[in-house]
């Protein structure tokens, strides 16, 4: 219930009528609960809030981070590439013609959630780190993680994800920061390095 009521909360903030809003509820949950899915699913959208919750005074667009939140992984396919793309395209679809929410704002932070590189928008930057905070998790924790992505890419072989993934994970670790906020940096990235190089030597 602690998702819905947040969610149901920001929709009647953003111009749903509340007769909308449980179809609109269970659409999200049928998504993220498909059987695929093992780590981009609702318990991936709660720690993300969690986060958002924690820092919530420091955006500037509240209600356009939180919705980013709840359909930044609407649509996700192992196979494709454009799930970002997707996900933000349905985010604006859903939206009513006369909502209060800053429509490009919502469209441009989904779709940086694919590379996670340094945005010009500050709120931007916190949903960015609020989706990686996973990488800086004790190593247990960490693992588990790890496990659930190859889980959801189980129609790969590993001939073909340990490459994949360890370029993937190569690519943070070749940026100068993982993440984009200074809060962020000083709690996370010493650890999350560690943790994505310890990935890495069990790919390669």
């Amino acid at each position: 219930m602690f998702l819905q009521n947040i969610y149901t909360e920001l929709l009647l903030n953003i111009s749903f009528k509340e007769k909308e809003i449980e179809q609109k509820w269970q659409d999200l949950h049928k998504a993220y609960s498909n059987k695929s899915r093992h780590y981009h699913n609702l318990t991936h959208i709660k720690d993300m809030i969690e986060s958002f919750e924690m820092y919530s005074s420091k955006i500037q667009n509240p209600n356009e981070v939180l919705f980013s939140i709840f359909y930044h992984d609407f649509v996700y396919s192992a196979s494709k590439k454009d799930n970002e793309l997707k996900s933000a395209e349905y985010a604006l679809a859903v939206l009513p013609q006369n909502t209060s929410l800053h429509k490009q704002l919502v469209f441009d932070a989904i779709c940086a959630t694919q590379q996670h590189q340094q945005n010009k928008i500050e709120d931007i930057n916190w949903l960015i780190d609020f989706d990686l905070k996973i990488l800086a998790r004790d190593w247990e924790d960490y693992k588990i993680y790890f496990e659930q992505i190859r889980k959801e890419y189980r129609i790969y072989p590993d001939f073909l994800y340990k490459p994949g993934r360890a370029k993937a994970l190569k690519h943070f670790l070749e940026n100068e920061f993982i993440f984009q906020t200074d809060e962020f940096r000083n709690l996370y990235e010493e650890k999350s390095r560690r943790n994505i190089e310890r990935e890495i030597s069990l790919l390669i």
